[in-house]
């Protein structure tokens, strides 16, 4: 093999997502797999470093591969002047926190996600809030601290049109779990190519106006970019059907708040389901707090015991596959902010690197 120029500037890459020592020595391993396997000299050692949240303002200028996410404020224009950063790989599937316009414009920085990684965990996440709804579990939880034993009514999931907004992986997932409820399953994706069949179907996301008015219930899966900013609007919930339910296990700024608060407060909308909201933590004087038709959880739709180590399964298989020159898994349009289907590690499969986690 032709050693990769890109190889011979690699000598630091910086961490920041929660490893432990283990998935440190795996990375470090894979390297030198990577020099092993393709005999590619060396006369420098290539440092991994845990930055963690304290440290990752201060080490990302340093960094010539950045893994992770930075959930603390980062000087990203500090970070570009050091032109150090040559790939960064997301360990979250939503790319709004590295995505940044000096980021975008640079030809040589390369982004890759964890997109689809997660997406069982998300699938359930979104079921527990979407039965959660329909059975009014949050109802019948103010009234256990009450205590009042009184009989409501629910809601049932099947003979339901569902649509679902941005079918990635986790979207398909979602799809594939509802299947067997007898529901309807539209879905708007920007890519609307390769159709499952748990879908009955799959519309442009210029169609997404169309998808609201055609469904009762609404989960949002599509990333968070300039264009996709409060796409969920008054005009898209009015559009719904009366007594629908929206889901949002996406991000909370592709809903405008104040009108999904609206559109609740109204009774147009039956119940909201959110596991992430346009500012997190939730402020306290959101009514969405306080009203008995949402649902609320804390932004851990993709929480999985198996995070960490599943996410540095990832990261080394894209090391390997960025040494030798192949094309990365979720490499994403960085002016998208997503992966085409074709390099999703989930849609596309990659499964002919799974020996060599």
């Amino acid at each position: 093999m032709t050693k990769p120029k890109s190889f011979e500037s690699i000598r630091r890459i910086v961490l920041c997502y929660p490893v432990e020592p283990h998935h440190i020595v795996q990375i470090k391993q894979t390297l030198t797999d990577c020099l092993n396997d393709d005999a590619i000299p060396l006369d420098h050692e290539v440092e991994v470093v845990d930055a963690g949240q304290e440290r990752i303002d201060q080490l990302l200028p340093t960094a010539d591969i950045f893994i992770g996410h930075a959930k603390v404020p980062v000087d990203w224009d500090r970070a570009l002047a050091a032109k150090r950063l040559q790939w960064i790989q997301s360990s979250a599937a939503g790319l709004d926190h590295c995505l940044v316009p000096g980021v975008i414009a640079e030809p040589r920085i390369v982004v890759s996600s964890a997109s689809g990684l997660f997406a069982p965990q998300v699938a359930e996440q979104t079921f527990g809030l979407l039965f959660g709804l329909l059975r009014r579990i949050g109802l019948f939880e103010r009234a256990r601290q009450i205590p009042e034993f009184i009989r409501r009514p629910t809601d049932d999931l099947r003979g339901k049109t569902v649509g679902i907004v941005g079918l990635g992986g986790n979207g398909r997932e979602i799809a594939k779990m509802l299947r067997p409820w007898e529901v309807r399953i539209l879905a708007t994706d920007f890519y609307p190519e390769n159709q499952p069949d748990e879908v009955d179907a799959l519309w442009s996301a210029d169609r997404t106006d169309e998808l609201f008015a055609a469904s009762d219930i609404v989960i949002l899966t599509l990333p968070l970019n300039q264009s996709t900013h409060h796409c969920v609007s008054e005009t898209q919930l009015s559009a719904m059907k009366p007594g629908g339910y929206l889901v949002n296990v996406a991000r909370g700024a592709v809903v405008d708040e104040a009108a999904l608060v609206a559109a609740l407060a109204s009774g147009h909308l039956a119940g909201a389901g959110v596991d992430v909201t346009g500012f997190e933590p939730l402020p306290p004087s959101s009514p969405l707090w306080t009203d008995p038709n949402v649902l609320i959880t804390p932004h851990v739709g993709a929480q999985s015991f198996r995070r960490v180590d599943d996410t540095t399964d990832l990261v080394c298989i894209n090391l390997r596959r960025y040494f030798a020159g192949l094309p990365l898994y979720n490499r994403v349009d960085k002016t998208l902010g997503f992966p085409h289907p074709s390099v999703s590690y989930r849609v596309a499969g990659a499964e002919s690197d799974d020996s060599q986690k």
